[in-house]
C-alpha cells in the first residue's frame, strides 16, 4: 500500500483541513509530518465549525488512527486545550491519537525567545505566530531539544530545567521583558497529560501499516510557499512544507508516496509579511477578505489577498511532483464580474515565467483576464451544473499547469464538495 500525500501550494490557509476531512474516510491512518500550532485546520460540518492546530484532521472519522509525526513540534499546553474541547463534544481522543517519540517539544522559553527576536526585528519582523514554533526548530537542529520521548525518562525534569537555563542565558542579548515561570506549571500539568497518551516509534508504526496494507494520509501544515528550502526565504516558516517533508516528517521512503494532493484557493492569500505579488490593496482585495472571511484560524490576523498566481503555483506544483490539484473558495468569486489571473512577471523589465531568487524584487503581475461566471455555487452538487464560465476557469487552470483539478470545493461544509 502506498501513502498520498496532501498540502498547501500557496501561503497557507488553502483549506488543508476540510479536504483531509473530506477524504478521511478512506484512509485508516492520518498522519501529521510537519508544522505545529501555527497551523489552523479549519473544519466545518453539522453547521459546526472546528479549528485544529496540532491534532491531525481525521480526528472526527471513527475507526481512523491520527499520527503526530516526528517532524511536528508539539506544545502540551495547546494540544490538553485541543484534546479537552475534542472530549467535551464526546471526540474519544487517545483511541484515535498516537504520538511519535520523536517528535519535538515547544517549552514556555522557546515562546519567550519567538516573542523577543520578532520584537528585536523591528520593520523587518517576519510576522511570526509568537507559537515558539522557529525557536524549537532551532533547538532541534542545534541537538539541544527535547523530545516527546524524553517525557518518559526519570531525569526528564533536569532536561527541561537544563534547557531552560539556556534559553534564559539566551534572551540575555534581547532588552525584553519576561517571566522566565509563566506557564511552567500548566506546561508541566499537560506533560502528565501527554504521557497518557499512545506514545510510538513513529517511523516503525507508519511503515508496519504500510506493509499491513493500510492506506495513510500524510496531512501537511502551512503551504509550500513558505518552506524553509523554497518559499519567499527569510518570511517563511521553520519546517519543510513540501512533499519531501513527509519523508522525513514521518520516516518513510520516498518510494512509499503515491498521489500528491495539491491545494490552492481559486485566489490568493497571505498572512504576515513576504513579497507577495498579486497581492489587492484596493477595493477588490477588501471584497476578497470579506466574502472569503479571510482571518486566521490561529492568530485572528485579517490575510493579505490577491488574484490567483499561476507562476507561484505552477512552482509548488513542480517542487511537490502533484498528481492531482483541489482548489478551494471557488463560491468567493462567484459575483466578480471580470477574474484575473497573473501568467508571468515582470522582474527589472524582463518578463519572465519563474518565481525569481531575489525576495525583494520588483515584482509586477502580468494578467489573463476571464469573465466571471456571475452564479451562486454553494447548492451545486453536479458538476454538469456549473456554469460554463467557470468550467472555462477551471480547463484553463489543467492546461496551464499540466495537472487535473479532480475535487472542487464550493463552500466551507463537508457538503459542498464536488468530486470529479
Amino acid at each position: 500500500m502506498k501513502l498520498d500525500v496532501v498540502l498547501g501550494l500557496q501561503w497557507g490557509d488553502e483549506g488543508k483541513g476540510k479536504i483531509v476531512d473530506v477524504l478521511a474516510g478512506r484512509y485508516p491512518v492520518i498522519a501529521r509530518f510537519q508544522g505545529g500550532p501555527n497551523a489552523g485546520h479549519s473544519l466545518h460540518f453539522d453547521n459546526t465549525n472546528f479549528v485544529l492546530h496540532t491534532i491531525p484532521s481525521g480526528i472526527f472519522r471513527e475507526n481512523t488512527m491520527n499520527v503526530i509525526g516526528n517532524g511536528v513540534v508539539i506544545d502540551p499546553i495547546i494540544f490538553k486545550e485541543e484534546c479537552d474541547k475534542l472530549t467535551a463534544l464526546g471526540v474519544p481522543v487517545k483511541e484515535r491519537i498516537c504520538i511519535s517519540q520523536k517528535a519535538h517539544l515547544i517549552l514556555p522559553t522557546h515562546k519567550i525567545i519567538d516573542a523577543a527576536s520578532e520584537a528585536a526585528k523591528g520593520k523587518s519582523k517576519i510576522g511570526s505566530t509568537l507559537k515558539g514554533i522557529g525557536p524549537t526548530y532551532m533547538d532541534k537542529t542545534g541537538r539541544n531539544g527535547l523530545r516527546v520521548g524524553d517525557i518518559l525518562a526519570a531525569d526528564f525534569p533536569t532536561r527541561f530545567q537544563n534547557l531552560k537555563e539556556k534559553h534564559i542565558a539566551l534572551l540575555k542579548q534581547y532588552d525584553f521583558e519576561y517571566d522566565a515561570q509563566a506557564n511552567e506549571a500548566a506546561w508541566m500539568e499537560a506533560i502528565d497529560y501527554l504521557r497518557t497518551f499512545n506514545l510510538v516509534d513513529g517511523e516503525y508504526y507508519i511503515n508496519d501499516a504500510l506493509r499491513s496494507g493500510k492506506a495513510i494520509l500524510a496531512e501537511g501544515a502551512q503551504g509550500s510557499m513558505l518552506d524553509i528550502d523554497f518559499g519567499s526565504y527569510p518570511f517563511v516558516t521553520s519546517s519543510n512544507t513540501t512533499c519531501s517533508g513527509a519523508c522525513s516528517g514521518l520516516g518513510v521512503a520516498p518510494s512509499s508516496v503515491k498521489n500528491v494532493y495539491g491545494i490552492f484557493k481559486a485566489y490568493c492569500t497571505r498572512v504576515g509579511s513576504g513579497p507577495f505579488p498579486t497581492e489587492l490593496f484596493d477595493e477588490t482585495g477588501e471584497r476578497l477578505r470579506k466574502l472569503g472571511h479571510e482571518f486566521g484560524a490561529t492568530t485572528g490576523r485579517a490575510r493579505r489577498t490577491g488574484w490567483l498566481d499561476l507562476v507561484a503555483l505552477k512552482y509548488a506544483i513542480m517542487l511537490n511532483g502533484v498528481t492531482d490539484l483541489i482548489m478551494m473558495k471557488s463560491d468567493v468569486l462567484d459575483s466578480f464580474e471580470t477574474i484575473r489571473v497573473a501568467t508571468a512577471y515582470r522582474v527589472n523589465g524582463e518578463i519572465v515565467d519563474h518565481v525569481p531568487f531575489d525576495t525583494y524584487a520588483e515584482v509586477e503581475p502580468i494578467y489573463k483576464d476571464f469573465r466571471g461566471w456571475q452564479t451562486d455555487l454553494t447548492n451545486i452538487r453536479h458538476e454538469e451544473e456549473l456554469p460554463t464560465a467557470f468550467r472555462e476557469y477551471v480547463e484553463f487552470l489543467e492546461k496551464e499547469t499540466g495537472v487535473p483539478i479532480r475535487i472542487i470545493s464550493l463552500g466551507p461544509d463537508r457538503d459542498q464538495t464536488i468530486i470529479r
